[in-house]
């Protein structure tokens, strides 16, 4: 199997510490969002990949070592200032972070994730076209995959709509950001792509592709892996993956997030968090139906 480390929240920058206590313990229990009396219960030893995503690799970079699995990242790398984003660090932090990440898992085992794209009066075609293009000049020879996302409309996005004040995009914001970012990712030697939008941007030169497509897959691990169920009432090529994570438990509280739709819950499941439980919030319970997940 492979993890997603995690799309439900953002491991990496806030729970590492905890992640490499049961990496080294050798496994991890994930209750089922939906059903959370049923736990999974995570051998290291059936983990043929693990896929990172976060924000902020910077307190797991002195972990990697230790990770004896093959490994990618994806660190999402936005332009949003305090208002959207509270508490995600500097973003020259995390510029370093991801040129050190790139030395030691290696380029081509690194994405940087530019979503989501919104657009206010504020943030705008003009200013994403410059910080994209910023970006690009400072990843040269660092990073050579970029994925780019546009705003959904999830139960978060909707409550902080007076705060990200986003309006709808035309098909001339898509056309300008399509030629835009083509040919800044062209300059810095870098390939552009969509995440499963259903408007891809492939007739400006975006790139066809997958976040984690099975030929990518196959080369990391020597194995094939089914794709994705249906999302979005369409067909997703990436590979399943088994993500670890818990919704609401991510403390950076960017208001455009879909993992987080109660800032309440966010704190109560951090103070409910154990580096030493099998569980990334909470504890295992003496009547939870625990289930060994073998892929």
């Amino acid at each position: 199997m492979i993890l997603n480390v995690s799309g439900r929240t953002d491991i990496v920058a806030f729970y590492s510490e905890w992640f490499m206590n049961k990496y080294k313990e050798g496994f991890i229990d994930v209750r089922n969002p939906f059903n959370p009396k049923m736990v999974s219960r995570i051998n290291f030893d059936d983990v043929d990949a693990i896929l990172f995503c976060t924000k902020n690799p910077i307190p797991i970079l002195k972990y990697l070592k230790d990770i004896d699995k093959p490994i990618l990242f994806h660190v999402t790398l936005t332009p949003y200032n305090k208002d959207i984003e509270p508490n995600v660090p500097d973003k020259t932090k995390i510029i370093e972070a991801i040129k050190e990440l790139s030395d030691i898992v290696g380029i081509d085992n690194l994405y940087v994730r530019y979503d989501p794209i919104f657009l206010s009066e504020k943030y705008n075609i003009e200013y994403h076209k410059k910080a994209f293009d910023k970006m690009c000049n400072l990843l040269d020879g660092y990073v050579k995959q970029i994925i780019v996302s546009f705003i959904d409309d999830y139960k978060n996005v909707r409550e902080n709509k007076n705060v990200l004040k986003y309006r709808k995009f035309t098909e001339n914001d898509y056309k300008e950001i399509g030629i835009s970012f083509s040919k800044s990712c062209k300059k810095h030697n870098m390939t552009v792509q969509t995440c499963f939008e259903e408007r891809n941007l492939s007739e400006y030169g975006f790139k066809i592709g997958e976040c984690l497509s099975n030929e990518l897959a196959y080369k990391l691990t020597g194995k094939t892996y089914k794709k994705w169920t249906a999302r979005k009432g369409n067909n997703c090529n990436c590979v399943q993956m088994v993500d670890i994570g818990v919704y609401n438990s991510c403390k950076h509280f960017c208001k455009y997030c879909y993992a987080n739709y109660d800032e309440k819950k966010v704190n109560d499941n951090f103070k409910n968090h154990n580096i030493n439980s099998s569980l990334l919030i909470g504890k295992l319970n003496s009547d939870d139906i625990i289930k060994v997940r073998t892929k």
